[in-house]
């Protein structure tokens, strides 16, 4: 089926990268957004910033669609995404997929108010709220950092369990909402294979590598401190609450999302794991 152009927003990102690379693999129009205009094998590049709406008049330019990944680390992201989605909508836009997260409900802080918005705005869209992301482990992230030079993971979940997920696939079902005939109308919790403990990681990750890695159990307020050697005292405060969230059973879920939309199973960390770790 031959859709339109999608414009993917944050298109050098953890998951933009991946939605985007899927949708050019499938023959699909893509402009590739991100602060720097990087270039995108099979994609056409485009400079955009959230906060320079000189940026956004020409990254919307022939585009019908969009996969939105909200600014970074901005407590407050509606301030500037729902002016630029009114003009996306005023532009041509008529499916919108927003990237969430499981811990942020509809109406809830920070994106949540964004998602609330979203069907009023499009009659096709979709929200991706996605569990942890197994590349936590694997990437740039602080948790990658200390298992590679510490040995350690240091978290404030206690023995709670979480149901991570690969990029991969919440890129999959990303390119399904963008490009399948019906769109989804609806949130989406999208979980991996199975939940795991913080114990549970560091056990795979030890089996995996062959260098012993341990989880330091944290409180909140060693997580929340620890945290603002980094981050402001405001987001390390939230962050060591969703820790805390976890430790009390919040993210403790399996759902068959992937499977339904994508066809296929999503995949077991042990096997990312032994795919991306040295």
């Amino acid at each position: 089926m031959t859709t339109g152009t999608t414009l993917v927003i944050g298109a050098t990102g953890t998951t933009g990268s991946r939605t985007t690379a899927q949708l050019t693999a499938a023959g699909h129009r893509v402009k590739a957004a991100s602060r720097q205009g990087t270039p995108f094998p099979g994609a056409e590049s485009v400079r955009f910033d959230w906060y320079d709406p000189a940026t956004h008049t020409a990254a919307l330019d022939g585009v019908d669609r969009v996969y939105l990944v909200p600014p970074v680390g901005d407590s407050d992201p509606a301030a500037v995404m729902l002016p630029f989605l009114q003009r996306a909508r005023t532009g041509g836009v008529r499916r919108a997929v927003l990237l969430s997260s499981s811990a942020i409900p509809e109406g809830g802080p920070a994106v949540g108010t964004v998602h609330q918005a979203l069907p009023d705005l499009f009659e096709r869209w979709a929200v991706l709220r996605p569990s942890w992301f197994m590349q936590n482990f694997t990437g740039t992230h602080a948790h990658a950092r200390s298992i590679r030079e510490d040995g350690i993971i240091w978290s404030a979940t206690d023995t709670g369990r979480v149901g991570f997920i690969d990029a991969e696939d919440i890129a999959a079902v990303a390119v399904h909402a963008l490009t399948d005939r019906t769109a989804p109308n609806t949130d989406l919790i999208l979980t991996g294979p199975e939940a795991l403990s913080y114990d549970d990681v560091a056990a795979i990750v030890t089996e995996v590598t062959g260098r012993p890695v341990a989880h330091r159990h944290l409180s909140y307020e060693q997580m929340r401190d620890r945290l603002t050697a980094v981050v402001p005292l405001e987001f390390a405060a939230m962050l060591a609450g969703m820790d805390r969230a976890v430790a009390e059973g919040a993210e403790d879920r399996v759902t068959d999302t992937v499977q339904r939309l994508t066809g296929r199973p999503p995949r077991a960390l042990r096997a990312l794991l032994e795919n991306e770790m040295p």
